[in-house]
């Protein structure tokens, strides 16, 4: 029988790790979605407030269905807010809204990692379709010659576009979380005790960056494992 101890060594702690950091941004959430602004701010509010102060009126607020689906469209120039964010007070929402936000002000200012992330998104997209199955074509055609091999490693390298990838976005995530928080301190919009709220949520989103860099970079060193291992 056969056992994929590379799957055990690398994949399986980071996988982990993951589902950790899944688990903990929505108990954080939800722990701080009883924490409700003293001032009434909803988030959408809180979110209006920062675009105006920064110049930013075009930029439109819309509500979205779902729990945490909460992004910032660039093209449409639109901030989507998930039913539980957009009329919430609390410190929870408030964290999450303002972060969007943080990620407007980003594209406003020209933020290079944000531009460099936007800008390997089409090879990215292509690289992670075509990694896997190039591997095992030259894992399969490494019976008939080594030097096949070389597909293998075209796909190892696609694969590794893919890891820049969140490699890049990590402090693209960070700076919009700094960003806000700063803003809703700067606009009054919570006390300063209220402010542990909106750290811990967006502390514990981009834990789940941290965590996908760490299962891609973890599947990328196994993929190398496995195809080296292939060579005579």
């Amino acid at each position: 029988m056969f056992f994929d101890w590379t799957y055990v060594y690398f994949v399986l702690p980071a996988f982990i790790f993951a589902l950790w950091a899944s688990v903990n941004v929505n108990g954080t959430f939800k722990k701080y979605s009883k924490q409700f602004s003293s001032k009434g701010v909803s988030a959408s509010e809180a979110a209006r407030r920062i675009l105006d102060n920064k110049g930013l009126s075009d930029i439109r607020i819309e509500r979205i269905s779902g729990n945490l689906t909460d992004h910032y469209d660039p093209k449409a120039g639109v901030i989507r807010l998930s039913d539980s964010v957009y009329d919430s007070t609390s410190t929870a929402a408030i964290g999450v809204a303002c972060h969007e936000v943080g990620h407007a002000i980003q594209y406003s200012e020209n933020y290079v990692p944000i531009k460099i992330r936007n800008a390997i998104i089409p090879v990215t997209n292509i690289g992670s379709r075509l990694s896997i199955p190039l591997v095992l074509l030259g894992l399969f055609l490494s019976y008939l010659s080594e030097y096949m091999l070389v597909f293998a490693y075209v796909g190892i390298l696609c694969f590794a576009l893919s890891t820049v990838f969140q490699l890049v976005t990590l402090p693209t995530e960070y700076n919009a979380s700094g960003r806000a928080l700063r803003a809703i301190d700067e606009y009054g919009i919570l006390e300063r005790n209220e402010m542990k709220g909106a750290k811990k949520v967006l502390s514990a989103a981009a834990m789940t960056y941290v965590a996908a860099l760490a299962v891609s970079v973890m599947q990328l060193l196994r993929l190398l494992t496995i195809v080296n291992s292939r060579r005579r």
